[in-house]
């Protein structure tokens, strides 16, 4: 009887500890499944905040053509508008215009 109540309990300790080790397993894949979601985020971050500088040095480009075109035309009026007035500082490199009509 004794040996059998000892088997038991074995068989009981032996459950709790894979139920332990289970679970640990568990937190440990979530955990790893949680830092590839913030190095993904991360990612996607940087390649929208490159690809936004890009669009703001080719808004950059093309307020410079207009500028040079009609500056030969009607130099006074290219004076008297400024198209870069309001520049908006983000973060350390990007500079955003906004354009008043």
């Amino acid at each position: 009887m004794q040996a059998v109540k000892e088997k038991l309990i074995s068989m009981n300790a032996t459950r709790k500890a894979r139920q332990e080790a289970k679970a640990e397993e568990k937190a440990e894949k979530e955990i790893a499944k949680a830092r590839m979601d913030v190095a993904r985020e991360i990612r996607l971050a940087k390649q929208a905040e490159a690809e936004m500088d890009l669009h703001v040095a080719n808004a950059g480009r093309r307020v410079q053509q207009e500028i040079n075109k009609h500056r030969d035309k009607n130099p006074s009026l290219v004076q008297s508008v400024n198209l870069m007035d309001d520049v908006a500082v983000t973060g350390e490199t990007t500079k955003v215009p906004t354009y008043r009509n």
